[in-house]
Formats: structure tokens, C-alpha cells, sequence
């Protein structure tokens, strides 16, 4: 259904089972099923969050300066990055690390052609350090690059298995959507994206699909067009 995606993936799901850094089990685990959609022909690009090692969000918030805070989230996304690629090429894939913020000893800097291209020679292109801007997500990041590369959906992996009217970690009567409306999203502060990321994806019909990614081989599914998770779209 899906030949070319970006999947965003959260820096807390890098961590496994521990609340803080790398767990490699996990890693090993996720590159396994990404590999799975490459070989069957799909064109994978990564968005990878920075959570697990440091939040510039939380840390602004203790009172450390908010463009210092994510600059140095952004730095730990490119931590992250690296470990993916590693994992990856592990599983026999070729793999392309791309920066918003130059460091050309450790990956390329990203040009939206060459990373159409890396994609186009069934490379899994991954891309660090968010926008290069502060004050931006990596939610928005995904949304962006989206666009840039021509995805045919965004694909939200979290650790529960789609979109809820409220949180279902806290509250068993929760009801998962199994489709819902970008408006609705932004209607009813649905915990889907920020804002900016959904007000994106609305403006250029992008479709979200919310899945669970603990679940093994969910990713394939997704991408096969199999009915996983929450699906965004429309108005």
C-alpha cells in the first residue's frame, strides 16, 4: 500500500526497557523489522527523537536557556541516529545518516535530492538534529521531510496500539479510533503529533498512521496496507 514512508520513532523507544540510553536488545529488534519492509522493496526514511538521552523541552523548563536546551536534544538524536545505523547495517541494509546540523566526520549533511536518491537505491535514509532550528519537534521534523521526499505516509510508532479519546495507560475505558480526522485531531487535542506536524500533514493530505511498535512485524503490516493501528486523514 505505502512504497516510500517516513517512520518517526521516539528516542524514550530506543531505551527498551530502562528509562534512560540505548538498549541494544531493543535496537536489534526494531532494525530486524525495518529490514523486513527494505527487502521487500519499500523506501524507509527515519525520524529519530532524542528523548532517551536528553529533553530540551523539560530542560527549558527547569530554567536552562530553550535554544541551548534543543540544540542539545538535537545532538542526542544524532547518538541515536548512530545506533540505528549500526543496527541496521547489521541486518545487511545499507544505511545513509543525514544532519540538519553539519558534522561531517560522523554523517552527511541533508540535501533533500541526495536523500531522494539514497531512497531510490533502496538505502534507509536516517535523519538527526530535527530541523536544525530550534523551538521545532522532531513531530514536525517527520511532517517536514514528508513533503520534502515525497512520502506516500508519515508512520507514528509509539507504545500503544493507535489513537484514544483519552489516555489508555490511565484510564481502562478508553476507546481507540481505528480513523479519525486531521480536525478532529486538532479539535479534540488528541494525542496524536503537535499541532504544527498535523496542521502540515492536513495541508498536503498527507496520511498518519498511529501503531503500536512493540508489536513485532507491525511495521510490515502497516506498510503492507493491513488495518494497525490509527489512521489520520482527511477533513
Amino acid at each position: 500500500m505505502y512504497k516510500r514512508v517516513v517512520l518517526k520513532l521516539s528516542g524514550e523507544a530506543l531505551a527498551g526497557p530502562n528509562n534512560y540510553g540505548v538498549d541494544l536488545p531493543t535496537i536489534q529488534s526494531m532494525c530486524e523489522d525495518i529490514a523486513e519492509v527494505v527487502h521487500m522493496g519499500g523506501e524507509v526514511t527515519l525520524v529519530i527523537g532524542g528523548g532517551n538521552i536528553f529533553r530540551g523541552v523539560s530542560s527549558s523548563a527547569q530554567g536552562m536557556d530553550r535554544a541551548s536546551a534543543d540544540y542539545m536534544g538535537m545532538l542526542a538524536t544524532v547518538m541515536n541516529g548512530l545506533a540505528l545505523q549500526d543496527g541496521l547495517e547489521k541486518h545487511g541494509v545499507d544505511t545513509r545518516l543525514m544532519t540538519a546540523i553539519k558534522m561531517q566526520e560522523v554523517a552527511e549533511p541533508y540535501i533533500r535530492r541526495r536523500a531522494i536518491r539514497h531512497l531510490e537505491k533502496k538505502r534507509v535514509v536516517i535523519c538527526a538534529a530535527g530541523t536544525g532550528n530550534p523551538y521545532f519537534t522532531t513531530d514536525t521534523t517527520a511532517a517536514l521531510r514528508s513533503m520534502e521526499l515525497k512520502a506516500d505516509a508519515l508512520l507514528k510508532a509509539t507504545r500503544v496500539d493507535g489513537v484514544y479519546d483519552k489516555n489508555p495507560e490511565e484510564d481502562s475505558q478508553a476507546v481507540r479510533y481505528t480513523e479519525v480526522s486531521y480536525l478532529d485531531v486538532l479539535q479534540k487535542g488528541l494525542k496524536v503529533m503537535d499541532s504544527a506536524a498535523i496542521s502540515l500533514c492536513m495541508d498536503n493530505n498527507l496520511p498518519i498512521v498511529v501503531f503500536n511498535l512493540l508489536d513485532k512485524s507491525n511495521i510490515k503490516r502497516v506498510v503492507s496496507g493491513d488495518n494497525v493501528g490509527t489512521l489520520v486523514q482527511g477533513g
